[in-house]
């Protein structure tokens, strides 16, 4: 009876087919009760019999429990079942394996070569700039004016700051220190930070400016070196070298511009006295051609002559007007003192056509054409001349300027010399390993992850 009331009751908790069948399930527990009082006790085969009747009704209600059960699951959700323990996959590996690879390889590498290889190296600074003589000129102002402003042009210290890394002062300071020599001592045990034996001039350019490091501050003029070197006093001879070839090079420009001021005054002096030669040679030829000195000087005289006339002829009028106060016409004093003035009339007005239509010595040696080319040649004499003074005067300026040297390198920061190897940074490099490669490593897993869910 317990058992059977176990099966009945197997069915799932709620439901409608439960509602549905719970009275069937309950007539029939009440009709095997009343059986089993009015069999009361019986043999042992019939509770056998009993038995076995009991459990084929146990097994019908089961049964029809199990369908009901069904019909209730029906209307509830279906659980997913539960996801299992990740597992080690192969992409997994992959990407152990690249991290291996790809980003603690390289690292080891570096932090094995900068501390077991690499050969230490050691820095001498200098700073210098180029200073040219203060001069209050209107020009220079203009020029400040624009830099301020922003519109420099190109000065001598731009020229300085190409020269240091230019393949001349690299070809002039290998005539003093064999660089190659210098620099290729540890190739074999360390080739990332030296050079080979069998560098060429463009070979050791390229290094050059690895191991030559320049600041320039265009604002201020102000240019700062850094050369390294395999031991101290090497790195300071060369930053020597190169303060020296530097002070060269802008002793070769004052030289440059003392030539060419020089040449330019020398140009000019010449050009002026050649003016000048020309215009006293053209005067001496006016003079020996019309064989008058200074027409100017000529006129005078002769206006002294046409002066001296016009005096005559007013004393000789004077004397007419007394003569015929005391007697009349017919008197010889008085035609005498009329012939007098005729005459003296006639020679001033050949005086004045003398000036004016005639030739003094020569054709065309008319006064008013001799003034015409005596000033003439006079003007062009006194332009040669005053041309003359000023070119000289110029020379002497040009000559005073290059006596002095506008020019000159001004070092605020001598050679230094290193106690201690501050190259290469190693502790700064392998950082900048491990950074690197942790972004490329990054970046590469996450390109291949957003592959993989795309497909």
């Amino acid at each position: 009876m317990v058992k059977a009331e176990k099966a009945g009751h197997r069915p799932d908790r709620g439901g409608p087919g439960e509602t549905q069948d719970a009275g069937p399930e309950r007539a029939g527990d009440e009709e095997l009760t009343e059986a089993t009082e009015k069999a009361g006790p019986v043999r042992q085969g019939g509770n056998a019999e009993g038995e076995g009747q009991k459990r084929k009704h146990g097994e019908g209600q089961s049964r029809h429990g199990q369908k009901s059960g069904q019909r209730g699951d029906d209307s509830q959700p279906k659980v997913r079942p539960f996801a299992q323990p990740a597992k080690l996959q192969g992409r997994h590996r992959l990407l152990v394996a690249f991290v291996l690879a790809g980003f603690l390889l390289p690292v080891v590498l570096t932090t094995v070569y900068l501390y077991g290889f690499a050969k230490d190296q050691y820095a001498s600074n200098v700073g210098f700039t180029v200073r040219q003589e203060e001069s209050g000129s209107a020009s220079e102002l203009l020029g400040g004016l624009s830099a301020v402003m922003g519109t420099r042009g190109s000065t001598n210290t731009d020229v300085l700051y190409e020269f240091i890394q230019s393949q001349e002062i690299v070809e002039q300071i290998m005539r003093q220190i064999d660089l190659v020599e210098h620099y290729s001592r540890d190739w074999r045990s360390d080739p990332l930070f030296s050079i080979w034996p069998s560098a060429t001039i463009e070979d050791v350019l390229w290094y050059w400016r690895r191991m030559v490091r320049i600041s320039y501050d265009r604002n201020t003029g102000l240019i700062d070196v850094q050369v390294r070197a395999r031991d101290a006093q090497t790195a300071q001879e060369i930053a020597r070298a190169i303060v020296s070839e530097s002070e060269a090079m802008i002793n070769a420009l004052n030289e440059a511009a003392r030539r060419d001021t020089m040449s330019h005054a020398q140009r000019d002096l010449e050009e002026a006295i050649e003016r000048l030669r020309e215009a006293r040679e053209a005067l001496a030829e006016f003079r020996a051609r019309t064989r008058i000195v200074d027409p100017q000087a000529d006129l005078q005289g002769r206006m002294g002559v046409l002066n001296n006339l016009q005096q005559q002829l007013a004393e000789a009028l004077v004397e007419h007007d007394l003569l015929l106060q005391v007697t009349n016409e017919t008197d010889p004093r008085v035609r005498s003192a009329l012939r007098r003035i005729e005459v003296i009339r006639d020679r001033i007005a050949q005086e004045r056509l003398t000036f004016a239509t005639e030739d003094v010595t020569v054709i065309d040696t008319d006064y008013p054409r001799l003034l015409a080319q005596f000033e003439s040649l006079a003007v062009d004499t006194q332009f040669g001349e005053q041309s003359y003074t000023a070119a000289l005067t110029a020379l002497d300026a040009a000559r005073s300027n290059a006596m002095r040297q506008s020019l000159y390198l001004a070092t605020y920061i001598r050679p230094t010399l290193s106690q201690r190897a501050e190259y290469p940074q190693r502790l700064q490099l392998v950082m900048l390993t491990v950074f690197f490669m942790l972004l490329i490593w990054s970046v590469i897993a996450l390109i291949y992850y957003s592959l993989r869910d795309r497909g």
